[in-house]
């Protein structure tokens, strides 16, 4: 009853977390390891278990995806298919060693990527530059072999990367960060469960409290209209996830 109990607070508020700044898996993935699931296994089932909450957001933001920008989105979802193969792919072959190691660092390149995002933008529009859609592609495409290989993160990462490529309406990023993540978890989980890495006795619990609070969580976000403090509280909540992250015992 206690383990249940755990999983399922931790998929609810993993699933508001991906809905308002990302990284809700750094909720679900520690509370699979707490109840005995191996880390590489872990990581999988965490992933699989966001699906259902990416998608309730993604439906709950489908206006503000709706709005027109570059790159395309049929550039961004095929780009991200192709990075989500790759880096689950790299995954199956990886030391759990050095999956435990990269983690901190990466969330720690989103998070400052994330802060900076803004000015970078402010100095592209001064010196009247746009970012190139091949490097935005060429960015998006890393976030998303990141994406296909550690779920955890994912939006704070998409959402830099948003960022430094020129987009600046906030619900909009937030749209496309739930359903690029959609994209993203189907090709990884479709890798992960070929592999046998899903642990389907635990799916069930935390994926079903993360579809819950997911849409919850959507539907808090669109009501905050004071961007600054969303994008202030999405910076925090990545500084306190790279602490814990350098903090866990690595294996």
């Amino acid at each position: 009853m206690l383990t249940g109990l755990i999983l399922v607070l931790a998929g609810l508020g993993a699933g508001a977390l991906n809905a308002i700044a990302g990284g809700g898996t750094f909720l679900t993935f520690p509370a699979l390891v707490w109840a005995g699931v191996p880390p590489i296994m872990a990581n999988a089932t965490a992933t699989f278990a966001a699906l259902p909450g990416y998608v309730g957001s993604a439906w709950a933001y489908r206006t503000d995806i709706e709005r027109g920008g570059k790159p395309p989105l049929a550039h961004l979802f095929g780009t991200a298919i192709v990075g989500g193969l790759a880096g689950a792919s790299l995954l199956l072959v990886t030391p759990e060693e050095l999956f435990s190691g990269v983690v901190p660092w990466l969330l720690l390149m989103a998070t400052l990527a994330f802060a900076t995002g803004p000015s970078f933008v402010r100095y592209l529009a001064k010196s009247g530059r746009e970012t190139p859609s091949p490097t935005a592609l060429a960015l998006v495409f890393v976030v998303s072999v990141y994406g296909g290989y550690f779920n955890g993160g994912l939006g704070i990462m998409l959402l830099a990367a948003f960022g430094v490529i020129g987009m600046t309406d906030l619900h909009r990023m937030n749209g496309l960060k739930n359903l690029m993540s959609v994209i993203l978890s189907v090709v990884s989980v479709a890798t992960y469960a070929i592999a046998g890495l899903i642990d389907w006795g635990n799916l069930l619990i935390v994926g079903l409290s993360c579809a819950m609070g997911g849409y919850i969580g959507a539907v808090l976000a669109r009501r905050v209209r004071n961007t600054a403090v969303l994008r202030l509280f999405i910076i925090a909540i990545g500084l306190i996830m790279t602490v814990a992250f350098f903090m866990r015992p690595a294996g």
